[in-house]
């Protein structure tokens, strides 16, 4: 087998990538049991960077249509509650850092998890610190440290250099897939209800 990665490029508080979960776990283990020696790399986007201010009206509809759009393409889940108990900012960093936090503890896909059943299951915001304490805290990890961790400039220095390598890659906004085999990038087509269109794409590029 020729020398391969496949790159899943996601944002914690992405709607799409909340919709592609289910897809995204089936294709995992369809290329887990085929090409064993396929390596997979989790790489943060970086949606939104760090803002105190209130989401604007107009974005706040916007992402209510997209969540609508996606449970009726998908059948994805959405609790609509958020919108009315807490404010929303446009401001995926912080999620984005909890998770690379957690990646130091092998702990990046449970964060990530964490952080989507908090912000479309439990109506609870995920660009709130206090939130994110707490499902480090539920995952097992010390809420000091932690804390200390998400407020630190390495990591932030970290999550920014890490979106900046991503954005190199061949994306189509979140979530993406991108395939390195022998030094070339492919894009890798996504179906959110169907993995074998991913799939297919992939054995097909890594046989050669």
């Amino acid at each position: 087998m020729n020398l391969a990665i496949l790159y899943y490029v996601y944002d914690p508080m992405c709607s799409w990538c909340w919709a592609f979960r289910p897809t995204w776990l089936a294709l995992q283990s369809q290329l887990k049991a085929a090409l064993p020696e396929l390596k997979v790399e989790y790489r943060l986007g970086g949606l939104a960077p760090d803002t105190d201010e209130p989401m604007p009206s107009e974005m706040q509809t916007f992402l209510q249509q997209t969540w609508q759009k996606i449970r009726q393409q998908v059948g994805t889940e959405f609790n609509f509650d958020f919108w009315l108990q807490c404010q929303p900012r446009r401001s995926t960093y912080p999620a984005c850092r909890a998770v690379l936090i957690a990646r130091e503890y092998g702990l990046e896909e449970d964060m990530l998890l964490a952080i989507q059943k908090a912000y479309y299951l439990q109506a609870r915001n995920p660009s709130d610190e206090t939130t994110l304490v707490e499902l480090a805290e539920a995952l097992g990890l010390n809420p000091a440290l932690f804390t200390k961790a998400l407020r630190s400039e390495q990591t932030h220095a970290n999550l920014i250099s890490e979106v900046n390598r991503t954005r190199h890659l061949p994306l189509q906004g979140f979530p993406s897939l991108v395939l390195l085999v022998n030094g070339q990038l492919y894009e890798i087509a996504i179906d959110y209800t169907d993995p074998q269109t991913s799939y297919q794409q992939i054995s097909k590029i890594v046989a050669g």
